[in-house]
């Protein structure tokens, strides 16, 4: 059995059972037979970000597609310094 994937509408609703209507996380995340940890995390990631939460599978919230687009910047610079370092030791004769 494969993991299970709840739409966005889906989280958005458990966790508005939970803030909105009074009903508990563990009351909540049994009747929609999930774990009550579950709802915690959805409603967490509601809490810090409404409209960045849960962008789907796949994608990426804009602050974490920059932080990618950096890493692969900075691993790309740091691969040429290893090999203008290499060339230069090289050209010098050492090794």
């Amino acid at each position: 059995m494969g993991r299970r994937v709840f739409s966005r509408e889906f989280k958005v609703e458990a966790v508005r059972l939970v803030v909105e209507r009074g009903v508990t996380y563990r009351q909540a995340a049994k009747d929609l037979g999930i774990h009550e940890n579950l709802i915690r995390k959805w409603a967490r990631a509601i809490r810090l970000d409404s409209r960045q939460a849960f962008p789907g599978p796949g994608k990426m919230k804009p602050d974490d597609a920059e932080v990618a687009r950096l890493r692969r910047e900075l691993a790309k610079t740091q691969t040429g310094r290893v090999i203008l370092k290499r060339a230069r030791v090289d050209s010098s004769g050492r090794r």
